[in-house]
């Protein structure tokens, strides 16, 4: 169509996706949490309207399926993080990872596995459909919060296991695979999509808007905390509600709303 013939139109969208992550840096740092949710619900709103009207139908398919798999998955890692680092002052039952090892190791194990996660995609999941491929992340993806759930109810102690063990091999590992295992077949169906001669230019859109939905998903995150009445610092820290938090945030509505997705397809 002309818009894309002339390519201005879709340039100006993508460029203004790119501004987003900064205009929302700046106002999360100067405003309230809810006027940062409220202007990125508005910009979220704002580019979905500018996709459907200006890109291909296919195309903006696959551009919500971007912002459901992102945004639904609403992000609670900062609870988790307090959790994981509180001192027996704050938590005396809890795990008590050092920096070091929370950020450090679990990082250099979170490469490995981005390695491995490229090697097992191209030699057992690059002959899938897309949504079987994607279906299958999701179920994986399950498995991280799990573990999370497990330390967090303190049941990998009661049957013997190191939390240092346990997280190691079961978060750290998870939740860096299913990151790579979803961002390949998304990048894969990018190119396919692509109308000829703007390759770069919707790689380079749709990977701002999984980011810009990545910030929404911490925004919401925090909103929830907030919300739920967690304490994270302090002698009188509580983190009663975070099992709640991590089942119905990280588990139940991720895969509830793939499953209605699934069944509205069938």
């Amino acid at each position: 169509k002309g818009s894309f013939q002339e390519k201005k139109t879709p340039f100006l969208i993508i460029t203004a996706c790119g501004l987003s992550a900064p205009i929302m840096a700046a106002v999360t740092t100067y405003a309230s949490l809810g006027i940062g949710l409220a202007v990125s619900a508005a910009l979220l709103v704002a580019f979905t309207a500018a996709t459907y009207f200006i890109f291909p139908p296919t195309f903006f398919k696959v551009f919500l399926s971007i912002i459901l798999t992102y945004c639904s998955n609403v992000s609670i890692g900062s609870g988790l993080s307090y959790f994981y680092t509180a001192d027996a002052t704050c938590l005396p039952h809890g795990p008590h990872f050092d920096y070091t090892y929370y950020i450090t190791i679990t990082g250099i194990v979170g490469s490995v596995v981005n390695f491995v996660g490229v090697i097992l995609y191209q030699n057992f999941l690059s002959g899938w459909r897309f949504r079987s491929a994607l279906i299958f992340t999701i179920v994986i993806g399950a498995l991280a919060p799990m573990i999370d759930l497990i330390i967090v109810m303190r049941w990998n102690v009661k049957i013997g296991i190191p939390d240092k063990v346990f997280f190691l091999l079961g978060n750290a590992i998870f939740e860096n695979l299913v990151g790579i295992l979803q961002s390949i077949p998304f990048s894969s169906i990018f190119a396919k999509i692509a109308p000829p001669g703007m390759e770069s230019a919707v790689f380079a859109y749709t990977v701002g808007i999984a980011n810009f939905c990545g910030m929404v998903s911490n925004l919401l995150g925090s909103g929830v905390i907030k919300w739920s009445g967690m304490s994270t610092v302090g002698e009188d820290c509580n983190f009663d509600s975070l099992p709640n938090l991590i089942v119905i945030f990280s588990i139940l509505i991720p895969t509830l709303i793939w499953h209605s997705r699934n069944v509205s397809h069938s």
